[in-house]
């Protein structure tokens, strides 16, 4: 089902103010508090909100380096390896893809020789067959949801 312009000031607001109360968002919104409960549990339950832990720097927890690492797996293996990256907690992501290799990790480090080590444990891994690894210099737009929600929210009014 998608989003209507309800939807999308609830989304807007979670958003902007995470911390904010039920009866807060209620309020802003001017809407009953059940209404917005009843919102946002459909949202939920339609996979749109996938989750309410807050958003941690890797930077911040000792690890300043954030690479990308191209994976080619053995045809026939990609969910076993799939499933060891799991295991390594520098993985912070990682998705099967189409194109040059099999599937990208999101790798974070300590620095430059933590991250060998960590690219080191992923090629000796059964299954994978060679790695890529680029080095991310800096975040030029972060991780961000408002311009899609705001974006949809304007196709929904129109």
């Amino acid at each position: 089902m998608p989003v209507d312009e309800l939807d999308t000031r609830i989304l807007r607001l979670l958003l902007e103010q995470p911390r904010t109360s039920l009866r807060e968002y209620a309020r802003i919104l001017g809407v009953a508090r059940g209404t917005l409960q009843a919102r946002l549990d459909r949202l939920e339950r339609d996979g749109v909100i996938t989750g309410t832990a807050p958003a941690l720097s890797p930077a911040a927890l000792g690890h300043p380096v954030l690479a990308f690492v191209h994976i080619e797996v053995t045809q026939g293996h990609l969910d076993e390896v799939g499933d060891a990256l799991a295991a390594v907690p520098e993985i912070v992501e990682a998705f099967s893809i189409t194109g040059g290799g099999d599937l990208l990790a999101r790798v974070v480090a300590r620095d430059n020789a933590h991250l060998e080590d960590i690219v080191q444990k992923l090629i000796s891994m059964p299954g994978v067959v060679r790695t890529r690894t680029e080095v991310a210099l800096r975040e030029r737009v972060s991780h961000r949801m408002l311009p899609l929600v705001e974006s949809i929210g304007r196709s929904a009014r129109g």
